[in-house]
């Protein structure tokens, strides 16, 4: 399975629409949120199932869940804005609650700033934001999921 992730978007198309030509065929499109309605235009534009999360950003009429658990080839993932979790000053309490969940895989979005790290058994993701990164440029994910092993390359945007 090849899944799209991107988070942070604040209503640029432009970025959403450049990071579809870039990444190429996927299963699936996940938006960690922020603004949780451009995962619609998302849909729209690709045909794709597209599982998106409310952030910060999206109140105080979110479209979107703030949690969703999602399976992908045997493995739990976890998407969720990561605004509850404090996440802009650590990930403790995000990956505390993905090893309470027994969850695989927890992706957020909230800091703007890339991560890729296993804590323990949990691989922890965020892809930046694909339209206003604090450091460096836009960026998004793309994962392959193949008998349980988790491939995780990162794209940028010009």
């Amino acid at each position: 399975m090849i899944i799209g992730v991107m988070s942070d978007s604040h209503g640029d198309y432009q970025a959403i629409e450049k990071a579809v030509k870039k990444i190429g065929v996927v299963d699936l499109w996940l938006h960690a949120g922020d603004c949780c309605t451009d995962a619609e235009f998302l849909k729209t534009l690709t045909g794709i199932q597209t599982i998106a999360v409310a952030g910060n950003c999206d109140w105080p009429n979110p479209q979107a869940e703030v949690d969703e658990f999602i399976e992908a080839d045997g493995l739990k993932l976890w998407l969720t804005h990561g605004h509850r979790y404090e996440v802009k000053l650590n990930t403790h309490l995000l990956v505390d609650s993905a090893k309470q969940q027994a969850v695989n895989i927890a992706i957020y979005g909230h800091t703007h700033i890339l991560e890729n790290r296993h804590y323990g058994d949990v691989l922890v993701l965020n892809p930046g934001s694909v339209a206003r990164p604090y450091f460096g440029a836009p960026s998004f994910m793309k994962l392959r999921i193949e008998k349980q092993v988790v491939t995780v390359e990162v794209l940028f945007l010009p």
